[in-house]
Order: structure tokens, then sequence, then C-alpha cells
């Protein structure tokens, strides 16, 4: 009998996603943030790449997002029955986007700010009380879209894959768009069509524009 064929890259990667789904959903939200926290600083002309920025990004995605997002999905799977219709993905998307959605958002502004900018406890907090409204209602206008396709036509272990991606594009995104736009209204609506329901992809120095792109 002749040997079995090797497995290619994406067969290995898939067959992990199956046997060790948390591990795995884990460490790819990890990993793709790491990489697009790597290409936004190179495209915003960093010339040395801030390491302890990447860590650390990668550090709450893989340890928080990642594991959260695979509990979340889960359960709601389960609760739901694995069901696609109209009627339960609707009910998915506003269970989702009335509890993973802010607290994810929170989360991550409070990380970002004491964790990664050092900021003091007393200036974040004020800055997330004006912000952060804001930020939570200008995601709930794209991320709802993003929900539904998600629940609706991909599979239970790609859903996480599927948000982490979009959320590591976003952030990559980013530097992009504010050196094309001048349009703060337009540059935050477009980010979040990339980055999904997970993070908002706030950059130091991008909360004054965030707190203004609604009043525009």
């Amino acid at each position: 009998m002749g040997s079995p064929a090797k497995k290619t890259t994406l067969q290995r990667y898939l067959s992990q996603l199956q046997q060790h789904p948390l591990r795995t959903k884990a460490i790819t939200a990890g990993v793709l943030s790491g990489v697009s926290d790597v290409v936004s600083q190179k495209l915003s002309g960093i010339q040395k790449i801030q390491l302890r920025r990447v860590l650390l990004k990668m550090i709450f995605a893989g340890g928080f997002l990642g594991p959260v997002g695979h509990f979340f999905h889960t359960t709601l799977d389960k609760i739901f029955q694995g069901k696609k219709d109209t009627k339960t993905v609707a009910k998915k998307v506003i269970v989702e986007q009335l509890t993973l959605s802010p607290l994810n958002h929170l989360l991550f502004m409070i990380y970002y700010g004491v964790v990664i900018e050092r900021t003091p406890w007393n200036l974040v907090r004020d800055r997330i009380k004006k912000t952060y409204p804001t930020v939570q209602l200008t995601a709930w206008t794209f991320c709802p879209i993003v929900g539904w396709v998600n629940y609706k036509y991909v599979r239970l272990h790609f859903q996480v894959i599927l948000t982490a991606s979009l959320h590591s594009s976003g952030k990559t995104m980013t530097h992009i768009y504010c050196s094309l736009f001048h349009k703060p209204k337009l540059k935050i609506y477009i980010l979040l069509f990339f980055s999904g329901e997970f993070t908002l992809p706030c950059e130091q120095g991008q909360w004054q524009t965030l707190a203004l792109a609604r009043a525009k």
C-alpha cells in the first residue's frame, strides 16, 4: 500500500480547527492581530516596529477575543439549535449586538488606554465617557450586517475566524484610509465595516476624531 498523501498546510489547519477549536481560534486571533499591527505600523511610517504594542495586542486578541468569541458563538448555536432561518439569524444578531459587541468595545478601549498607551485610569475613564457612546452607536451602523452574514452563511467553527480576520484587516485599513480621506465620518464608517464586531480600530490620537465623527 502506498503511503497516505501529505496534508497541505490548509488541511492541517482545518484539522486542528476541528480537533482543538478553542486553541486554534485563540492562536489565529492573536497571530492575525499581530500581523495586522505590524503592517499598520509600517504603513504609518514607523521605522522601528514597536514590539511591545504588537505583543500586547496579540495577548488581548488571543487571550480574550478568540476564546470569548468561541464560547459565545458555540453557546449561541446550542441555544438556537444550529438553525439558520431568517428569524433565528435575526435573534442571534440582536443578542450579539446587545451583549458581546458593547462588551468587546468597552474592554478594548480600557485595555488600549491603560495597558498599551499607559494612560492614567482617570483620563481613560473620562475619555471613555465621552467617546464610548459614539463608538458603540457607530458600530451598530455596520456590525449587524457583518453578524447577519456570519450567522447566515458561515459555519460555526469559522465564525470567530471571519470576525478576527475582519477586525485585523480593519486595523490595517486604518492607516490607509487615514492617509487618503480627510472626512472623519466617512473614515470611521469604512473602518467599522472592515473591523467587524470585535473592536473598533482606535489608534493613538484618533479618539477625538471618533468623538466628532457623528457630530459632523
